[in-house]
């Protein structure tokens, strides 16, 4: 898949967005490939290379993109299979792993 460093016991990485995942949650959002790109400093040409499939992005990159529409509410899913929704209460995804520290143990 593309973008995915490592793969969970479901072969695929749990932060690791597909193409399709992301061209279906700009339409949740009724953002264009543009404004996908611009929330997180990107030209507009990197999205549509990933979105068709044309290009492969580092994690990092896909990272980013999925963690924009994270933050405008959409929730991704795997059960069963990969997919989109929005979220009910907005886009706060919380703390992640890495980032917990004593200070934002409270």
């Amino acid at each position: 898949m593309a973008g995915s460093d490592e793969g969970g016991a479901s072969g695929m990485n749990p932060n690791t967005m597909s193409p399709a995942q992301s061209r279906a949650a700009r339409a949740l959002l009724d953002w264009s490939q543009g404004d996908l790109a611009g929330k997180v400093g990107l030209g507009e040409d990197v999205v549509t290379g990933f979105e068709s499939g044309s290009s492969d992005l580092a994690s990092g990159q896909i990272e980013a993109l999925r963690s924009a529409l994270m933050a405008a509410g959409v929730v991704f899913t795997n059960d069963g299979s990969a997919g989109v929704r929005l979220s009910g209460r907005g886009g706060d995804e919380g703390t992640r792993l890495g980032a917990l520290t004593t200070e934002n143990d409270r």
